[in-house]
């Protein structure tokens, strides 16, 4: 099992920056990649980034390149996704997610264990 809290999320002005974390227990050869994911109402969930735990390489999606980042501390257990440059359009309910290094690291249905969410909120 693998348990995945999340924390840091809140209300923020456009232009404004927010840094979500992710503290992760439980089986590790369960959670060898991360992923962050949002969904925001009426729409479907949507692939943010990803990162592995082992070399830390990091994908994102082309909406939040450039302006996400997404980190991890193995000390920790813990993934952030730092998030600069904040949109309206980023608002959404974030969620982090662990897979266990199967299938596209994209795609939500590949994540086993999920967070309960953290509400970010971008005003204009």
């Amino acid at each position: 099992q693998v348990q995945l809290v999340e924390s840091g999320g809140g209300l923020v002005q456009a232009g404004g920056s927010l840094r979500l974390s992710c503290a992760a227990s439980g089986r590790a050869c369960s959670r060898d990649v991360m992923g962050w994911f949002r969904q925001a109402p009426g729409k479907e969930r949507e692939f943010v980034g990803y990162i592995t735990w082992s070399f830390g390489s990091t994908f994102y999606a082309d909406s939040v390149k450039g302006r996400f980042t997404i980190s991890r501390d193995n000390a920790k257990d813990t993934v952030y996704l730092q998030m600069d440059s904040l949109k309206p359009e980023d608002t959404a309910v974030y969620y982090c997610a662990a897979n266990s290094g199967r299938g596209y690291y994209t795609q939500s249905k590949n994540y086993n264990y999920w967070g309960q969410g953290t509400q970010v909120t971008v005003s204009s």
